[in-house]
């Protein structure tokens, strides 16, 4: 597959790299404090050798010209006294040095998995506060590699990239003064050097950094059709679908593959290229020194030293430290690059425009007073009120009863389509509401927008009078349960999968809701019975079984409004029975929506409301509507099939 040319996106993110400094310096300021200190003695440890080999350079010189005067003990009586003290302060500089270097590698250590653990929980933190449809847009498996490649790729810049190339700027800070120091001539050709070497790592640096943002991209969209291709598997062996499949991850590896390839190939000849520009300097300085020394130029410094091998002879060394210091930077380039996209990624997750509340009426326990008024309480007493707070300062109660209304309501998941059109719907408490209609009807887009998955285009939805705008969206969900025909189950303990509806719910009480499910039976027959640990969304149930503990799972909730999205689809017909007459003491005083292709668990339905298209064509009870002989009627007799 031949690569797309890169092509800069006007509207992509800015590099989110000081941000993340920004937050580690937030978090870790005093560990960042100690390990910049650290870090700046183990660069004058590195870099003050040369000032130590002009010293023995300059010892060696007088102690030559001493021995052509008095002989080798005199020079050996003059040089070794200043040799031993130069030695000695170089060992103990370089001791101290190590223990710099150790100190801060241990300190990055912790700042770095610190800070790793603290992007994760930041990001699932907001993760949470996502809207539905932000799920619904995004590849699964895309939003997983957030948390694993892209989180990685910040683990290497804060251990590795970022302690090495601001060690590396104070070693060539410290490097620069030390020249400036000996020779102004020197320290210019040097100049030189650095110019040529920034003009290459930022043409081919560049480029790397480019590929990587696409590296990260294309691992995400990869990540995503493995997840997509291993959760459907079974369709995929069904209708042997794998060639296919293979052919398509074969277009998003290769995919994958040339912007890799082309990423860090401009990485990795950085690198060489440098080394090889440090040689040449390198060589530049042995025969400009030599020149400089033979033509008796005067030497420009600020220790006043003349130009001799003292000088010339610590420059060669620092012009290859120089050299290596910006070689070893500028392979952190490949490091940084990742990081940047990686960063764009996970910053782009928290800058997600979390879902907006407004709503200000909260669900609160209640109970009757004396004068026989609701007043708010702590403890549970099964009477739930919506507690309405005014501009005045006063609140008031209101019970909860269930009655939903809808009112010429419209809707689209894009602006653009409309899906919903002027549907109105008014569900009294205690009643049974039913949906009929083909796929893509609209029914469970309905029960979304009772749920606030979704906000209307226009009209009104209110629950007990209320508008569903001003009801906290965590208290409208939690006074509503749901039954969906898509069972998930969370790894842990069948009683955990059922208390999941209702955290502070008692053994006893997930285990009256199982009776009520008529899901008992089959789970005391477990081999640990309530305590059968379920992994991979219940890998080890039947269908059906995972289905009835999804119903235990709402029925424990007891909320006053329920809607069951096909929650019978994955039943027999036996157990369906069983179902039915278990939840028809669930549904006992409570509305509740449900949503269903098998007319037969709708037929005692107070109203069924029959939707094509986005809208409601027939509304009544099973009776009224096989009499009217209208779509309803087509369906029941099959002379209208359901797709």
């Amino acid at each position: 597959m031949p690569r797309q040319p890169y092509v800069k996106d006007p509207n992509a993110p800015k590099p989110q790299v000081g941000r993340i400094i920004g937050e580690l310096f937030r978090n870790y300021k005093k560990r960042l404090t100690f390990v910049l200190i650290c870090l700046l003695f183990s660069s004058i440890a590195g870099s003050i050798a040369s000032v130590f080999m002009n010293r023995v350079v300059a010892v060696i010189q007088d102690a030559l010209e001493i021995y052509k005067e008095s002989g080798a003990e005199a020079a050996l009586d003059f040089a070794r006294p200043s040799l031993t003290a130069l030695f000695v302060t170089m060992l103990i500089i370089y001791i101290l040095g190590i223990a710099a270097s150790t100190a801060q590698q241990l300190n990055m250590a912790v700042i770095t998995q610190g800070h790793l653990a603290h992007m994760r929980e930041k990001m699932f933190r907001h993760m949470e506060k996502l809207p539905i449809k932000y799920f619904d847009q995004h590849p699964h498996g895309d939003i997983m590699s957030h948390y694993t490649n892209d989180i990685d790729t910040l683990r290497q810049l804060i251990s590795q990239s970022l302690p090495q190339m601001l060690n590396a700027a104070l070693t060539l800070i410290v490097l620069l003064l030390i020249m400036f120091y000996l020779s102004l001539w020197l320290t210019l050709l040097v100049f030189v050097g650095v110019f040529v070497m920034m003009l290459v790592t930022k043409k081919i640096g560049g480029n790397s950094a480019k590929y990587f943002i696409r590296q990260q991209k294309a691992l995400g969209k990869t990540e995503g059709y493995i997840e997509e291709m291993v959760e459907g598997q079974k369709v995929v062996k069904v209708f042997c679908h794998e060639e296919k499949s293979k052919a398509g991850f074969d277009v998003v590896n290769e995919a994958l593959f040339e912007d890799a390839n082309s990423a860090n190939k401009y990485a990795n000849i950085l690198m060489p290229i440098m080394g090889n520009i440090g040689n040449i300097m390198y060589i530049l300085m042995s025969f400009v020194g030599g020149v400089l020394i033979l033509a008796g130029v005067p030497n420009v410094s600020l220790s006043g030293q003349e130009m001799t091998l003292a000088v010339v002879v610590p420059f060669l060394g620092m012009t290859r430290h120089f050299c290596n210091t910006i070689s070893q930077a500028s392979q952190q380039i490949n490091a940084v690059a990742m990081a940047m996209a990686g960063a764009q990624r996970i910053y782009s997750i928290i800058d997600e425009q979390p879902e907006l509340d407004e709503g200000y009426v909260t669900l609160v326990n209640a109970r009757y007073g004396k004068d026989g008024q609701l007043e708010e309480c702590e403890e549970c007493t099964n009477i739930w009120a919506w507690k309405h707070p005014h501009q005045d300062g006063t609140t008031s109660l209101t019970k909860v009863e269930g009655k939903v209304e809808l009112n010429d309501v419209d809707f689209g998941y894009v602006p653009e389509k409309i899906v919903l059109h002027g549907v109105s719907i008014y569900a009294n408490p205690g009643e049974k509401v039913a949906f009929v209609g083909a796929t893509g009807a609209g029914k469970t887009t309905i029960t979304n927008l009772i749920n606030r998955f979704y906000d209307i285009a226009d009209g009104k939805i209110r629950y007990d009078g209320i508008n569903i705008n001003k009801i906290k969206k965590d208290d409208l969900r939690r006074s509503l349960g749901i039954v969906l025909q898509d069972v998930n189950l969370f790894t842990g303990t069948v009683m955990e999968n059922i208390r999941y509806g209702k955290l502070t719910a008692t053994d006893e009480e997930c285990k009256a809701a199982a009776r009520l499910a008529n899901a008992d039976d089959f789970i005391s027959r477990l081999p640990d019975g309530y305590n059968t640990m379920l992994t991979g969304n219940g890998a080890n149930l039947s269908q059906g079984q995972r289905q009835l503990i999804s119903i235990a799972r709402a029925a424990v909730a007891d909320p006053p409004v329920m809607i069951l999205d096909e929650a019978t689809s994955s039943i027999d017909t036996r157990t369906e029975a069983l179902v039915s007459r278990g939840m028809d003491g669930l549904m006992f005083g409570r509305t509740v929506f449900v949503i269903a292709h098998r007319l037969s668990t709708v037929q005692n339905s107070d109203v069924i409301m029959v939707l094509d298209q986005g809208r409601i064509i027939e509304r009544g009870n099973h009776k009224k509507l096989i009499e009217e002989k209208g779509r309803y009627y087509q369906l029941y007799t099959g002379a209208f099939e359901l797709e």
